[in-house]
């Protein structure tokens, strides 16, 4: 099915030059995520491969913090930057309301206050972490580790974060699908040789005489784990609560009946990317704190907390996943702008009467449509990470879940475009035709 509807949409010229221009950007990212640092001592981060903070980050930027890349902070900073600016929105900050409601004009602005944060954020974040990195690291990650050598580190991974960012919005506006989801989407990807590399290292090379078969039982159930996942995953992204609405005015030749269509899992896979990078700034302070020598022994504590391998850090992680699929649910439906468009264009529920109380119904629908949602989300986000802890498997097992709904909803959605692209040239040329 989907390589039948790449090779139909390949067909189109329009469509070829978005995908091509995609691939193009994102072979400049890969090619930056392998572009160390200058000054940087990469190799001395080997012994830290399975400290939680780090795999989230490699997550989020594309294994490009692994080897403490130009691009290592990826996008990161650039989420952050717009969870903060979408929360001011709630009625918290005057002037990102007012221009919230100002459509393009203010949507730019935000977009615009977005950057500025951002520069802020990856400044901060990268010299906390170059100097945190710098302590724990098995040998020194900076030759020189002065004030100065900080501030240039910080000034290259900034500089990084912007060039990141700019290829995820030439992606947006010129390629196929959303550029900081594609940029992710990449690096995971990017990953996955890696990923079953240790898996093959670890269960089938590195094994005591007459335990061959425990492993390939083990790496049979892990298969199956993830074939389950995907299906259950992918049914879930893909299902839609569809509510009946009706129409007053009736048009010579128009339906009587239609349907608004709600997705059970609304906020996406945007509650998890939100989650991982708040999760990973708590841990980011934490490690610069201690690269201060200040050795207090409740920042170690802290640190346990935050890491979303303890069960207080996944509890953190699921609360946090949850907090934002209720948030981003409203963001991407808002009950007063459907129930004031139902009512403009002579729709309704049925069985419920337009303007407010069409609005309470939407909201409490999406609440519970939310709550379904998170609980999802948790779910497939943390059972990789308490297989591994029971089982003691790889920790690349540990942020497989993020992993792939990253990967199916980022899929999903490229295949909806590719329709949409077919569906608008059947409809062009149907307007030919006449």
């Amino acid at each position: 099915m989907f390589f039948k509807l790449l090779f139909e949409a390949l067909r189109l010229k329009n469509v070829r030059r978005k995908i091509f221009f995609t691939i193009f950007m994102i072979l400049v990212f890969r090619i930056g995520a392998y572009i160390t640092v200058p000054g940087v001592n990469a190799t001395s981060l080997e012994n830290m491969k399975d400290l939680p903070f780090l795999n989230m980050l490699n997550l989020i930027s594309g294994s490009a913090m692994g080897s403490f890349s130009i691009f290592a902070l990826g996008v990161s900073p650039y989420i952050t930057a717009s969870i903060v600016v979408q929360l001011l929105q709630m009625d918290i900050y005057p002037r990102f309301v007012e221009w919230s409601k100002q459509g393009e004009v203010g949507r730019r602005k935000l977009n615009q206050a977005t950057r500025y944060i951002s520069l802020v954020l990856a400044f901060i974040q990268s010299v906390s972490i170059t100097a945190g990195f710098n302590i724990l690291a098995s040998s020194k990650l900076l030759a020189n580790p002065n004030p100065r050598t900080f501030a240039m580190v910080g000034l290259i991974l900034t500089t990084g974060t912007v060039i990141v960012t700019w290829l995820g919005d030439q992606i947006t506006d010129k390629g196929f699908g959303n550029g900081v989801s594609m940029i992710i989407f990449a690096g995971i990807i990017a990953q996955i040789p890696s990923a079953i590399k240790s898996i093959y290292n670890e269960y089938f090379v590195n094994i005591e005489s007459g335990q061959m078969t425990n492993s390939f039982i083990y790496v049979g159930l892990l298969i199956f784990a993830v074939l389950i996942i995907v299906f259950f995953t992918t049914f879930v992204q893909q299902a839609e609560y569809q509510i009946p609405i009706q129409y007053t005015k009736l048009v010579q030749g128009a339906p009587t009946s239609s349907y608004l269509p709600l997705k059970v899992n609304p906020a996406g896979v945007i509650p998890v990317i939100f989650a991982s990078s708040i999760t990973a700034a708590p841990s980011s302070i934490i490690t610069f704190l201690q690269s201060t020598n200040i050795n207090l022994p409740w920042l170690d504590n802290l640190q346990e907390l935050f890491s979303y391998q303890s069960p207080t850090g996944m509890a953190i992680y699921a609360v946090l996943i949850a907090l934002f699929s209720f948030f981003y649910t409203f963001v991407q439906v808002n009950p007063e702008k459907t129930a004031e468009n139902l009512q403009k264009n002579a729709a309704y529920i049925p069985s419920v009467r337009p303007g407010r109380e069409t609005e309470q119904y939407l909201s409490s629908l999406l609440k519970k449509l939310a709550t379904i949602g998170s609980l999802f989300l948790a779910f497939i986000a943390l059972i990789p990470i308490i297989a591994q802890q029971m089982f003691n498997l790889s920790s690349t097992v540990a942020l497989g879940g993020t992993s792939l709904l990253i990967l199916i909803s980022t899929g999903i959605e490229g295949m909806k475009q590719l329709e949409g692209y077919l569906l608008k040239k059947k409809y062009v040329g149907f307007m030919n035709a006449e």
